[in-house]
């Protein structure tokens, strides 16, 4: 049976941050809804239920979160796992009531939380790039600020991922951008050398949004992966 492509946006992100993977990747895709569901646990649950067969999950940020769980829900389904930009860590001192203060933000002036929001998260090349921050400020504005709440409140209560990922054996791509500084390379590293078969790519010119700072590139590092897989 031909695997399923699962593509996880990240927080306050939807199947468009995926869309140049999907159309690059020849095999059957499932684009995952974040926006739905109060926990991890619940978001992959979804996942698992809404799919058959074998999987190949690829998840971004809160994505990537979602697609460790998947795995962890999942393992003898998930032939493989692609994460990029994401983190491992269980909750961190004084984590809570700074992003309580993020979601209270939003709900006082969400267009102005978004405005703040967004450049931090891309490389430094990309803060004058009008096209692309109109574009994910748009997305991010069609999300809304329930959501954003949602979705914060389930990082907050995420699972602690380090217990399991020693359990991962299928293959597994790392990526993140030299100007990542919400989850750097250092982070990755720690993810590849928890997992048995783990490969690390860091993108130069990209921060936390690399997807969509690098699209193009980012498509062709993961279905040459992937390719690379098949031929094993």
């Amino acid at each position: 049976m031909q695997a399923t492509l699962v593509l996880i946006p990240g927080l306050l992100s939807d199947n468009s941050v995926w869309e140049p993977v999907a159309a690059l990747a020849d095999m059957p895709t499932y684009f995952a809804d974040a926006t739905k569901d109060p926990s991890i646990e619940s978001m992959a649950a979804r996942v698992v239920s809404e799919t058959k067969g074998p999987l190949i999950v690829v998840g971004h940020s809160l994505g990537g979160r979602i697609a460790m769980e998947v795995t962890r829900q999942a393992p003898d389904r998930v032939t493989r796992l692609v994460l990029a930009n994401t983190g491992h860590h269980p909750l961190k001192e004084g984590e809570t009531e700074k992003r309580q203060a993020k979601i209270d933000e939003g709900y006082a002036d969400f267009a102005g939380m978004i405005k703040g929001w967004l450049p931090p998260m891309m490389a430094a090349s990309r803060h004058d790039d009008t096209a692309l921050i109109d574009s994910l400020t748009s997305m991010a504005l069609e999300i809304g600020p329930e959501v954003h709440e949602q979705q914060i409140k389930a990082l907050v209560n995420r699972p602690n991922a380090t217990e399991y990922l020693p359990q991962v054996r299928c293959p597994v791509l790392l990526l993140t951008g030299t100007e990542d500084v919400w989850s750097p390379e250092k982070q990755h590293r720690e993810i590849q050398e928890m997992v048995a078969d783990a490969e690390l790519h860091v993108v130069e010119n990209a921060g936390h949004f690399l997807p969509v700072e690098q699209p193009d590139l980012t498509a062709e590092l993961i279905t040459n992966w992937l390719n690379s897989k098949e031929e094993e």
